[in-house]
């Protein structure tokens, strides 16, 4: 019991496992909802309604009527898949006793919190979508834009890295005194003994509410809205929770390749990603619709502003959401900055040029067909996990 309770409640779950479980979660999510598992266009809903409470007519702004304010966070999809990942998120750090208040080592750090977060937010929502619609989610759906934005995302992260690197922007190692007294550790294991508690807690609660919720809507069909709501929830607390056992932040992907020769993430990512492509295929055979976006001057923009602020900031919607649950108040910044960026995105949008924000849709299965379509798409996977391994290699062979 306390082995399964050491490995799985509280120690850090397998990267490359979780990556896989994720990518075949959210293809499923796919065939289920219609939609990917997506975050940051309910962050620009949130933004839209925060500026309506602020007393804003919205009524006149074209992204904001794409975006549908319709409703609220409790009846939209989106709204209640992301309330479940905060959950998930919070109960895995009190688990794993990684609740713990941490505020930004100097002012340099919030600067990049703020900056980073507004670009990456501003940047997401020019492209119609992250690292994960546009990305982890994304490229599995056929959609040739999605690929078009992973290389300018890489581009920007790349930029982002070796801007990041100067010593400016460096943290400053710090020596500080750590009292190692019997005391301190005692109340040290007697705290992380209350965090689990809690967590176990709060899980069964959080199990308790979506029985109820359930047993109340009655019908708990795919048809019933009430229950879809409930599935969404469900998901999202899985999504959540995964990600902060398994530490997901999709920036270290190609970050840690640039910066620290590591192929680890970007690899687990790439399989994920094709089981997801194969799963998704099979949905889409059977009636799915896969979201398709132009491919424009302004997704090739957002994507590589949104690859630099994420580097910048220091963590992408995913990662800035379980670190901000661990009580890390560099990452909470970061999150304010990315729903603001979405914001000034959105009131800036119909002031950009028609053919800055214009262009071509093109779907690998309408255009190819279905089976090459999926042969396609499966030799851009595998182009770019070899291309992963060769960057890695050539670098390890020039380093030494």
């Amino acid at each position: 019991m306390n082995s399964f309770k050491e490995k799985y409640l509280i120690s850090f779950w397998d990267n490359t496992r979780v990556f896989i479980l994720l990518g075949i979660l959210s293809a499923v999510y796919f065939g289920i909802f219609g939609n990917v598992w997506a975050v940051t266009g309910e962050f620009t809903r949130l933004g839209g309604e925060f500026l309506e409470f602020l007393g804003l007519n919205l009524d006149g702004y074209s992204y904001y009527q794409k975006q549908n304010l319709e409703g609220n966070i409790l009846t939209r999809t989106d709204g209640v898949m992301i309330l479940g990942m905060f959950i998930g998120c919070f109960i895995a750090a009190l688990l794993s006793n990684k609740i713990k208040i941490r505020f930004p080592a100097s002012k340099i750090r919030v600067f990049q919190a703020i900056i980073g977060g507004i670009l990456s937010g501003y940047g997401a929502r020019l492209a119609f979508g992250c690292n994960l619609a546009n990305f982890f989610t994304g490229l599995p759906y056929f959609s040739l834009h999605t690929w078009v934005f992973t290389f300018f995302m890489i581009l920007g992260i790349y930029i982002g890295v070796k801007i990041c690197n100067i010593s400016f922007f460096k943290p400053k190692a710090r020596l500080i005194r750590v009292d190692k007294e019997d005391k301190v550790l005692k109340n040290n294991t007697l705290l992380a003994k209350f965090y689990f508690l809690l967590g176990i807690i709060l899980f069964i609660i959080f199990l308790f509410l979506i029985i109820y919720l359930f047993f109340i809507n009655g019908d708990i069909s795919l048809q019933n809205r009430k229950s879809l709501l409930t599935l969404a929830l469900i998901f999202g607390f899985i999504f959540g929770f995964l990600v902060a056992k398994g530490q997901i932040c999709f920036t270290s992907c190609f970050r840690d390749l640039f910066l620290f020769k590591r192929d680890n993430a970007i690899k687990a990512a790439l399989i994920a990603m094709m089981l997801a492509n194969i799963i998704a295929f099979a949905f889409i055979l059977q009636g799915h619709t896969s979201k398709i976006i132009e491919i424009s001057p302004a997704l090739m923009l957002g994507a590589f502003l949104f690859g630099f602020g994420i580097v910048f900031a220091g963590g992408c919607e995913c990662g800035w959401t379980y670190r901000a649950f661990e009580g890390q108040i560099h990452f909470v910044i970061v999150g304010i900055a990315n729903i603001a960026g979405t914001m000034i995105l959105a009131l800036s949008y119909d002031l950009l040029p028609h053919y800055f924000i214009k262009g071509v849709k093109i779907n690998l299965l309408n255009t190819f067909g279905n089976l090459e379509g999926l042969i396609i798409s499966l030799v851009l996977f595998l182009s770019l996990f070899i291309w992963t391994i060769t960057y890695k290699q050539y670098f390890f062979n020039k380093d030494n």
